[in-house]
């Protein structure tokens, strides 16, 4: 395990990478909680102001990092350049979304119910707000080696709600994370912040990872990555003396459903745009539409023909790393060895190194419904399309899978009002419901929901991008019968943030 400073823990353990047994791997992790226990009062008591320009000044640092971050990035990852440039750009904006909402303030959701003291009996004066939890344990992605990362979204959002965050760093990348966590460490020194407002771990010890959840001063964890991590960390959490929330996204499907008139319309162009989005990035998006249903039509065999020939064309690329094309590989070869499965097209060009086998596949419905395998996530460039003898069987379908992120209707206006039942079918599945377009693609606003029913995520009440996405990291604390001088800015009299709040039933400033 390695431990990273600057301002993270001493210079000794710091400067040494170290392979110990679990106790002494314990010991350090202590060290790096108390750690963040004891920056959480100071920090969390930053002004808003404070706390924003914190966030604008590690977008900064990040930013001046230049061409070294993208191509230390591109070497660890195997993303191209114009991708990376990319995700360099959403994780700055990110980072000053989160900023603009703080220095706002009005998300701390501040409601005064002023006394009644005629009232028979009488009413105490009762005020409440979002308080920060306390330190946050982010685990780093590894599909997305900045956005979801060291200064990612989890990052951000905690930093915002007013948390320390211990990160730790993922396996997948870690001169990309050494890089980001010293423009994070520089912009602690700028802003004149606690040096342990921010610690940087790294290590493929699973007992790392249990000591960072398990220690009683961690409060909160984040988490992207699989089913089999994600469910880990929940149980390392449930086992605790007192147990704490972990929003882990672990996975979907995402599936996509093809209602007639829209196919009958646009078959080769739906085949273009769906073998584009599956494929996307080598299919290493949580969103990558995995499932494609649609009921049998001569539409369909058009639409079936135009897919087989446009993924086999398409170009390939290595996938992350090494792990993720083993597995990818392994799944893909179950996947296909199920009774009934035929595959419609694949990439013709030899895969070698770590670049995988884009490949779509058909099955029936009744086939599909019969064998819970085919349900599961392949995390790679792979689609699966079930043709549906009616609309009953694919509503059947729908209340057989689990919980995804997204959903996808390709349908005609007039035919998705015909299908109302199937929409709202849609609604209990997914977190967010999307009308012709691909899941590919996330913006990061106040309107995203990334987050949905289990085993989605952990949490289906919560979104991992977007600015909602702070709320993960605060709970709400009720002050009753306060006095003024210590009541916390956002519900003292004189408001002084001019932010809005709830008094006395009515939205004001």
């Amino acid at each position: 395990m390695e431990l990273q400073k600057g301002l993270n823990c001493s210079d000794k353990i710091a400067q040494q990478k170290l392979f110990v047994p679990q106790i002494s791997t314990t010991i350090m992790i202590d060290q790096i909680m108390q750690q963040a226990a004891a920056a959480f009062p100071v920090y969390r008591n930053q002004s808003a102001v404070a706390r924003a320009t914190f966030l604008e000044r590690i977008a900064t640092e990040i930013e001046a990092l230049g061409d070294a971050l993208i191509h230390t990035a591109m070497a660890e990852s195997n993303l191209p350049e114009a991708r990376l440039q990319g995700e360099r750009g959403r994780t700055a904006n990110q980072l000053r979304l989160f900023a603009g909402l703080v220095r706002e303030g009005s998300w701390v959701e501040a409601v005064i119910d002023t006394a009644l003291p005629e009232r028979v009996p009488a009413r105490p004066d009762l005020r409440k707000m979002l308080s920060p939890l306390g330190p946050v344990v982010v685990f780093g992605a590894s599909n997305f080696p900045l956005a979801f990362s060291t200064a990612g979204g989890d990052t951000a959002s905690a930093l915002a709600a007013g948390c320390t965050v211990v990160i730790k760093g993922h396996p997948g990348h870690p001169k990309t994370s050494a890089k980001v966590f010293g423009a994070i460490q520089a912009a602690i020194a700028a802003c004149g912040l606690p040096e342990f407002t921010v610690q940087h771990v790294e290590g493929t010890d699973f007992a790392l990872g249990k000591a960072l959840v398990q220690h009683s001063a961690t409060k909160a964890v984040g988490f992207t990555g699989s089913y089999a991590g994600g469910t880990a960390l929940v149980e390392y959490a449930r086992e605790r003396k007192q147990p704490i929330p972990v929003f882990a996204e672990m996975g979907s499907i995402n599936p996509v459903i093809l209602l007639p008139e829209i196919l009958a319309a646009q078959p080769e162009a739906l085949a273009k745009q769906l073998a584009g989005s599956f494929t996307l990035g080598m299919g290493q998006f949580c969103t990558k539409p995995g499932l494609i249903l649609a009921l049998e039509s001569e539409e369909l065999d058009i639409f079936l023909k135009a897919i087989g020939h446009e993924v086999p064309a398409l170009p390939t690329m290595p996938m992350l790393h090494g792990g993720i094309h083993a597995a990818y590989t392994k799944n893909l070869q179950l996947a296909l060895e199920q009774p009934g499965l035929g595959v419609l097209g694949k990439t013709e060009k030899e895969a070698e190194g770590i670049v995988p086998t884009a490949t779509v596949a058909l099955v029936d419905g009744d086939t599909f419904l019969a064998n819970p395998q085919l349900h599961q996530e392949v995390f790679g460039p792979y689609a699966l399309i079930v043709k549906c003898t009616s609309k009953a069987q694919l509503a059947n379908i729908l209340q057989h899978l689990e919980g995804q992120l997204t959903l996808t209707f390709m349908a005609t206006e007039a035919e998705a009002i015909a299908h109302t039942d199937l929409v709202e079918l849609g609604q209990e599945l997914a977190g967010r419901v999307i009308f012709n377009g691909v899941p590919t693609g996330v913006e990061v606003v106040a309107s995203m929901q990334h987050g949905g029913p289990y085993p989605a995520t952990t949490d289906s009440r919560f979104t991992s991008v977007g600015s909602d996405g702070i709320k993960r990291w605060a709970r709400p604390v009720c002050f009753q019968n306060y006095p003024a001088q210590l009541l916390p800015a956002a519900l003292q009299n004189e408001n002084p943030g001019n932010i809005w709040r709830l008094v006395d039933g009515n939205f004001t400033k």
